[in-house]
């Protein structure tokens, strides 16, 4: 369904914060924000509920029993209607650590859906979460399957140039790699890696500009070397990756993090896997088993294996834990990681000329409507009542 605009509801407007007005969609785009806009066709939303940007998760692996890497376009499809019902309006599609060929029969269907997209959550890009990792760190990820930092292997994968995050591990004589992607506008995303702090702090200068899930995976913090943990905390270029389902980081550390980096540093994602939004039970993620009790998914080892977060439940837990404005807690999944994908040209805020991307949400983030490119693709409005 198509939606003409808002009038005189509570929308966060870029710059101006959350303002009662009116905002008009044309084309797909936000064509005008001002309070005289009074058309009986444009919605009014009542006054517990509001209009922010569209959620934007950058690292996620599945969700209603899809994972990115096995599903074919009908089933990813399908997780990506279901993505809508916590307000993702856009993520980038998330791979694991698998054989080559596995790997790029996987980002071949992702390709496809990027270059046909239907009504509904987009998937903006993919995001290389391997083969180029580290073995002491591959948490959850195959690791029968890492491969070294080679430029020649990234473009064999990247033919249809959709890759625009790539995790890896500098420490794996990484350096050219970083380079290349850096040239091509890539976001170069330390992860699943044993850096020490100058090694990341070399990849930095060439061009390192995220860290992935900020404290997982990575060489522990130690007063004498504070690794990737460290680096993290402390270098302004680089912007954090949070999971933030208070399992994978601690309270302290969440407001350790907050503290240091500011809401301007941090992108929330979910890192979820297969069995979001399904009941507990045995799942697969990269090939792995996993076992889902509660809010926590794990191998049989005990090793967390992604999430089965929420992003509007991560927004919530994030502004519990470090009791920043509302406001703050929302740019972490839209305007930052808009901003860290050089997307925010078009995404990420609204304000005139962008993108019609909405969630609506009252107080204590629960979503009641979803909006892409001024389609309506999820409404939850029953909840109203």
């Amino acid at each position: 369904m198509n939606l003409k605009g808002f009038r005189q509801t509570r929308i966060y407007v870029e710059g101006q914060g959350i303002i009662e007005t009116g905002l008009a969609i044309s084309d797909g785009k936000i064509s005008k924000i001002e309070n005289a806009i009074a058309e009986e066709e444009y919605l009014c939303l009542p006054p517990n509920l509001m209009v922010v940007p569209g959620f934007i998760d950058k690292h996620f692996h599945g969700a209603v029993g899809v994972d990115v890497m096995t599903g074919n376009v009908d089933q990813i499809q399908r997780m990506l209607t279901a993505l809508a019902k916590e307000g993702i309006t856009g993520c980038l599609a998330t791979t694991m650590t698998v054989p080559l060929s596995q790997l790029q029969k996987a980002i071949g269907i992702l390709s496809d859906i990027i270059e046909h997209p239907q009504n509904g959550v987009r998937i903006l890009g993919i995001h290389l979460e391997g083969p180029f990792i580290s073995a002491k760190e591959a948490g959850a990820q195959l690791k029968t399957a890492i491969l070294p930092c080679d430029v020649d292997i990234f473009e064999k994968l990247n033919e249809r140039h959709h890759i625009l995050q790539v995790t890896l591990a500098c420490e794996e004589q990484a350096d050219g790699l970083i380079r290349h992607l850096h040239r091509q506008g890539i976001v170069v995303s330390l992860g699943h890696s044993d850096c020490t702090y100058e090694q990341g702090r070399i990849a930095v200068k060439l061009g390192a500009s995220s860290v992935t899930h900020t404290f997982n995976a990575m060489r522990p913090f130690h007063h004498r070397e504070v690794g990737l943990a460290g680096l993290a905390l402390v270098e302004p270029a680089l912007n954090c990756e949070l999971i933030c389902d208070r399992i994978h980081v601690s309270d302290p550390a969440i407001r350790l993090l907050y503290r240091m980096k500011t809401a301007k540093g941090i992108c929330l994602i979910t890192d979820s896997m297969e069995a979001k939004q399904l009941t507990d039970g045995e799942y697969r993620l990269g090939g792995q088993n996993v076992s889902v009790s509660g809010s926590k998914a794990c191998l049989a080892d005990g090793t967390l294996a992604g999430s089965v977060l929420k992003m509007n439940e991560a927004i919530r837990n994030f502004k519990e834990v470090t009791h920043c404005p509302l406001t703050e807690a929302i740019d972490c999944a839209t305007i930052q990681p808009a901003e860290v994908l050089k997307l925010d040209a078009v995404k990420g805020s609204i304000a005139v000329g962008k993108d019609a991307d909405f969630t609506v949400i009252d107080e204590n983030l629960n979503v009641y409507m979803t909006i892409v490119g001024g389609k309506i693709v999820y409404d939850g409005r029953l909840k109203i009542k």
